[in-house]
């Protein structure tokens, strides 16, 4: 898809994050994506744009741009990363190196759980192709916990304990003082999946709308990204390799980790480089002194324990209403698949 020359920015002259931003026209020879990866995240969405860009047709650049999710965007533009595009010409510039033939395509798992993202998207590239990814609820925000303490987001490292402030959260309170997106810490709007496709269907026609099966994507994982393909109308035959995303560590001691962040965040920025995105926990250990890294790396963290899963009944107890929703909204039966049937 092109730029009409007359098209103008829906998108950047909305006023977020503080800041003010001219409304301005993008480039008329610029490109827009042709196809977004909405989300969830810890559901495959980075698996899935690693092997997608291996691909000779399709050119996917910045991970997470997040440029449609308006309201999900750093309360904290200083600290956050350098590189988002805060109007349409330079999110449009994400993709200038791409060949004519390719067809464009970026991941943002904030998309799907934004109250926007599906308007703007649809507004600005009304023939787009969607892709969402759902995970069984309560392993997704399990996993979604740990990654928020490791993005400095979450300060209560006990899981039940985190989902038990949410309605303390949503009024304003005992949010944790420097994160950046306090919204995410609202755990249950992240799996109510029904609402969430509905936003997307709303917004798009049924055929240009793929919902995957996270389950599926793991156990049937080159038949999966095979069925991508064919409905992003490139070769479905090209050899793409299967990619394997890491498991977070636990978080010894959120106070320590912030601390090392931090110090990696005022580093980064002396030299100019992305802090937040940057300054992950492969790279601060990173040096010359690689014992004394480890041994520094083994106090702030351990292997990630087995779930209590005393607890986590409990919560698929609390999260069935939306699995019964999702699995009614798509005619698959998720409860019995997703192990809510004797919950």
């Amino acid at each position: 898809m092109t730029v009409p020359a007359e098209s103008s920015d829906a998108a950047s002259g909305r006023e977020g994050d503080g800041d003010r931003h001219e409304r301005r026209r993008a480039a008329p020879n610029r490109r827009l994506p042709d196809f977004f990866i909405v989300g969830h995240p810890k559901c495959g969405t980075t698996a899935l744009h690693e092997m997608l860009r291996q691909h000779p047709q399709i050119h996917m650049p910045l991970k997470e741009p997040r440029f449609f999710s308006l309201e999900l965007r750093s309360r904290f533009r200083r600290l956050g990363p350098g590189t988002l595009p805060l109007t349409l010409d330079r999110y449009l510039a994400l993709f200038d190196g791409a060949r004519p033939e390719q067809r464009l395509g970026e991941a943002s798992p904030q998309y799907l759980r934004s109250q926007l993202a599906a308007a703007e998207i649809a507004r600005t590239c009304p023939d787009a192709r969607i892709i969402a990814i759902l995970r069984e609820p309560a392993s997704f925000l399990r996993s979604f916990h740990l990654q928020a303490l490791h993005n400095l987001n979450e300060t209560e490292p006990d899981f039940a304990k985190a989902l038990a402030l949410e309605p303390a959260r949503r009024e304003g309170r005992k949010l944790p003082l420097l994160a950046q997106s306090p919204q995410a810490l609202l755990y249950s709007d992240h799996v109510r999946y029904a609402e969430q496709l509905r936003r997307l269907h709303d917004a798009f026609p049924a055929e240009q709308v793929l919902v995957l099966i996270y389950d599926d994507f793991r156990r049937e994982n080159d038949a999966t990204v095979r069925r991508v393909l064919r409905f992003l109308d490139v070769d479905d035959s090209v050899a793409i390799e299967p990619v394997q995303t890491s498991q977070l560590p636990l978080v010894r001691s959120p106070s320590l980790y912030r601390l090392t962040r931090s110090l990696a965040l005022v580093r980064s920025k002396a030299t100019r480089r992305s802090a937040v995105t940057r300054a992950r926990p492969r790279r601060l250990f990173a040096g010359p002194r690689r014992a004394g890294a480890l041994a520094w790396r083994r106090v702030l963290f351990a292997p990630q324990q087995p779930p209590d899963e005393r607890f986590m009944a409990e919560l698929r107890s609390r999260l069935k209403p939306d699995v019964v929703a999702i699995s009614e909204y798509l005619g698959r039966d998720l409860v019995g698949e997703w192990g809510y049937d004797d919950v």
